[in-house]
C-alpha cells in the first residue's frame, strides 16, 4: 500500500483541515474494507447528485438514513425473525451494514426511496447566497478626480 505524507500540506495551508483530514482518512482506509452492499454514485445535473444501493430483502423501517457532520450514514439492520424453513443455501445477504459518504460543504439530502431493491438518495449542492460570486461595479473615477482638484 502507498502512503503519503500530508504534512506539508498542514503546515502551508490554512482553512483546508477537513480536505487534509479526509485525504488521510481515504489513504489510510484499509483496501480490504466491506463492500456490501454494493452501491453507485451518479451525478444527475449540475448540482444534484444520487447515490444507489442494492439493499434487496431489506424494508424500508429496516434502513436509516442520516446526516451528520459532513457524512452520510446508510445502516441497515435486519429483524430478528424465527426461520421456519431449512435453508439449503443462502446466497440473499440479510447481514447488517453501515455505509458512510463523506459530504462536501453545502450538499444535503432532498429525497430518498427505495425502488426494486434498490435504494435512491438524492443530493443537492446548494451554495448560500452569500458565497456566490458577484459582480462588482467599477466607478469612474470620481474619488481620484477630487483627491487630485484638492491636491
Amino acid at each position: 500500500m502507498r502512503t503519503f505524507d500530508l504534512t506539508p500540506l498542514y503546515r502551508s495551508t490554512v482553512g483546508f483541515d477537513r480536505l487534509a483530514s479526509i485525504l488521510d482518512q481515504v489513504m489510510s482506509a484499509d483496501v480490504s474494507q466491506n463492500s456490501y452492499p454494493p452501491y453507485n454514485i451518479e451525478k444527475t445535473g449540475e448540482d444534484a447528485y444520487r447515490i444507489t444501493l442494492a439493499v434487496a430483502g431489506f424494508s424500508e423501517d429496516e434502513l436509516s438514513i442520516e446526516a451528520r457532520e459532513g457524512q452520510l450514514v446508510v445502516t441497515g439492520r435486519k429483524a430478528e425473525i424465527e426461520d421456519k424453513a431449512t435453508v439449503l443455501h443462502r446466497g440473499i445477504a440479510t447481514r447488517a451494514f453501515e455505509r458512510r459518504f463523506q459530504l462536501a460543504d453545502h450538499v444535503r439530502v432532498v429525497d430518498a426511496v427505495t425502488e426494486n431493491g434498490l435504494l435512491h438518495i438524492d443530493l443537492v449542492r446548494e451554495v448560500p447566497e452569500a458565497l456566490k460570486p458577484r459582480k462588482i461595479e467599477i466607478s469612474r473615477g470620481k474619488a481620484i478626480e477630487s483627491q487630485v482638484a484638492a491636491a
